[in-house]
């Protein structure tokens, strides 16, 4: 596939080429990216993502923004949880907001936009989910500080990704679990391994658990709760925009 002809590491250290193999990467795998979510998270992803919606404060939001919201499965959970609020789903890929708006409950809208410079005025937005987001963020702190700066006080954040360890034995095991488990189903699907091994690859970049609360809160966040799922493997976490 020539989408893929150059390893997801020669792409994920510089921000500017991981946003481009990114849009690259999702508009090639668009059509497929719900069936390989459930496989790799094996069957569980859709119960992750009802925990952490459930979590969220029972408060009447304004505005709710759900960025990387792909082909929209989160920003419709989302927009069932507060049907009183305008959501809107934000997405890089035009392939997947085109299948974001087949599927819409007509409780949400959807739009073009980068989850690292979004369009919202400073403290406008209420709550902001993200789902496998921050990991793919082109650069990590820039982009919790915008999502920081779009936040009202006391604002949530609700973020579910795949998680690493602190004990880098652990972080080992796990990240060569999930390549080997990734690119089997890039094998499968596109004869390409890369294709789902780029997850492990940019999990490999992405903080460790203790590091990631560390970063939300350099960023201007505090956690108030948070769920590990599936022994690890994926954590969701909600924070609240403290200053």
């Amino acid at each position: 596939m020539k989408a893929f002809d150059l390893k997801p590491r020669d792409h994920l250290d510089d921000p500017e080429r991981k946003r481009l193999f990114n849009a690259r990467l999702f508009s090639v795998v668009a059509t497929r990216y719900d069936r390989i979510t459930r496989w790799l998270s094996f069957g569980r992803d859709q119960a992750w993502k009802a925990a952490m919606i459930r979590a969220l404060p029972d408060r009447n939001p304004a505005l709710c923004v759900d960025v990387a919201c792909g082909t929209g499965d989160l920003t419709r959970r989302l927009a069932a949880r507060h049907p009183g609020a305008r959501v809107i789903g934000v997405d890089l890929t035009e392939a997947m907001l085109d299948l974001a708006r087949r599927g819409s409950s007509g409780g949400e809208t959807y739009e073009k936009g980068d989850m690292g410079a979004l369009r919202f005025d400073d403290g406008t937005v209420d709550v902001l989910t993200g789902g496998y987001a921050l990991r793919n963020a082109p650069d990590l702190s820039a982009t919790l500080h915008e999502w920081h700066r779009v936040l009202r006080p006391g604002g949530t954040l609700a973020l579910l990704d795949f998680s690493k360890p602190a004990h880098p034995w652990g972080a080992r095991l796990s990240l060569a679990l999930l390549k080997f488990w990734g690119g089997l189903w890039g094998w499968a699907l596109h004869r390409n391994a890369d294709v789902y091994g780029y997850i492990a690859d940019s999990l490999a970049r992405y903080p460790d658990r203790p590091r990631l609360r560390a970063a939300l809160r350099e960023a201007g966040f505090d956690v108030a709760a948070s769920g590990l799922c599936f022994a690890g493997v994926a954590e969701w976490i909600l924070a609240r925009k403290a200053r």
